[in-house]
């Protein structure tokens, strides 16, 4: 989450907290009608219709739109907070879990559309991954081939058909397109043999082109497209990690352009990891002025869930490195007064509450995950010296007062 926030801030984005409770009117409609049935919504003690929000952007375009005279606009917004959603939970999916939003509201220029995949490239490289890969759409595309079939008024049939595409192949789709939209045969097809093109990113758009001469939206969604691809290069984005992929469509309706859905290559069945995209239309729900906007979420606890099966996540559990053994209870000051000048210095320290013996403490520090302990008994008093044991090394030393917050500096920027 601080690599998260670090990222964010670094273009530009802002923090700001939105209400976990929201008006159920406000979030009805909004994420389609998976997203309605998975709603936890209730009647409370006023007898108001309310839910708790399912993600982060729909109660962020609710609040830009009553609060846009303050904020100005293009608006630059990122937030980490949970969502809840009635889910069948299972491995890095639950029914409360945490989003880190950023968003870009107020403009339809496509250099925001850029700007989002690169945050989301920034974002997964410097929380350690390498491995990834950012999947890439546009709505306008498909809408524009929807136009070309008589389909636009089916779109969000087609679009939530299209998004289970990974998850129950053709023939699934095709059953759904027919069953459920009320597709032909022939436009079914036609659909899945749109969302199933392959190829580097300038043979599909190349093709794309074909396909939608003479379609004014569908031609747009080609151009931003290509814009996208080209700057991205320029930027120095490795080509291998995005990927232009025209079957996502994402489940949520009130996408309207480009989209986005990251998964890590050495685990894609975990599923996207960071997803996101353009809504030119949510905040008009709340608003009569235009108020466009772009982003993404980073799912955490879905991301968590990969880290731990890689082992990129540190077994410990406790945010101080350093714990401050106590023997002597007669000491008491003198073990509080050195945690707190370690702590002054910038180094977390606990101190640990009871006169035990050194086995027992030891073991606790071990299970908790810290690196360093600091030890003092009569001997360390007498002398005048604290012992700094490193518990991951296994080697210790004897430091006067004096050196003691180097010492712990250097070894914790030293041990593995």
């Amino acid at each position: 989450m601080e690599v998260a926030r670090r990222v964010y801030r670094s273009y530009g984005f802002s923090p700001i907290d939105t209400p976990a409770l929201e008006y159920t009117e406000v979030l009805l409609g909004k994420g389609g009608e998976e997203s309605d049935k998975q709603l936890f919504r209730f009647t409370d003690n006023g007898g108001r219709d309310v839910a708790m929000r399912f993600d982060l952007t729909v109660p962020f375009a609710r609040f830009a739109a009553q609060h846009l005279n303050d904020i100005g606009v293009p608006f630059k917004r990122y937030h980490l907070a949970s969502v809840w959603r009635g889910e069948n939970t299972q491995r890095g999916r639950y029914r409360e879990f945490v989003q880190c939003d950023f968003d870009t509201i107020g403009t339809d220029s496509n250099a925001a559309d850029i700007e989002t995949l690169l945050v989301i490239h920034d974002l997964l490289s410097a929380i350690g991954f390498e491995r990834f890969q950012i999947r890439v759409n546009n709505r306008l595309v498909l809408n524009g081939l929807l136009e070309k079939l008589g389909l636009a008024d089916r779109s969000a049939g087609v679009l939530r058909a299209l998004d289970k595409l990974h998850k129950i192949g053709r023939e699934g789709v095709l059953a759904e397109l027919c069953e459920r939209v009320q597709t032909t045969g022939e436009q079914a097809a036609l659909v899945l043999d749109f969302a199933q093109l392959s190829g580097s990113p300038a043979e599909i758009l190349n093709r794309l082109e074909g396909m939608l001469t003479g379609n004014a939206t569908g031609e747009l969604g080609v151009a931003r497209l290509r814009e996208l691809f080209e700057v991205a290069t320029h930027a120095g984005i490795p080509p291998q990690r995005v990927e232009l992929d025209v079957s996502i469509a994402r489940g949520l309706d009130y996408y309207t352009g480009t989209i986005y859905e990251t998964f890590l290559t050495d685990d894609p069945k975990i599923g996207s990891i960071c997803s996101g995209g353009r809504y030119d239309n949510l905040a008009g729900l709340f608003t009569s002025q235009k108020l466009p906007g772009v982003g993404a979420s980073l799912g955490l606890d879905r991301l968590l869930a990969a880290m731990e099966s890689f082992g990129m996540v540190a077994q410990a559990s406790t945010p101080a490195p350093v714990l401050v053994t106590q023997f002597d209870e007669t000491k008491i000051g003198e073990y509080t007064r050195i945690g707190r000048l370690l702590r002054q210095a910038g180094l977390n320290t606990e101190v640990f509450p009871d006169a035990r013996g050194v086995g027992k403490q030891l073991k606790y520090a071990d299970k908790k995950g810290f690196r360093l302990a600091v030890i003092a008994g009569s001997d360390e008093f007498a002398a005048g010296v604290w012992q700094v044991k490193d518990l991951r090394a296994g080697s210790q030393s004897h430091v006067p007062e004096s050196q003691l917050i180097d010492h712990i500096r250097t070894l914790l920027q030293s041990s593995p």
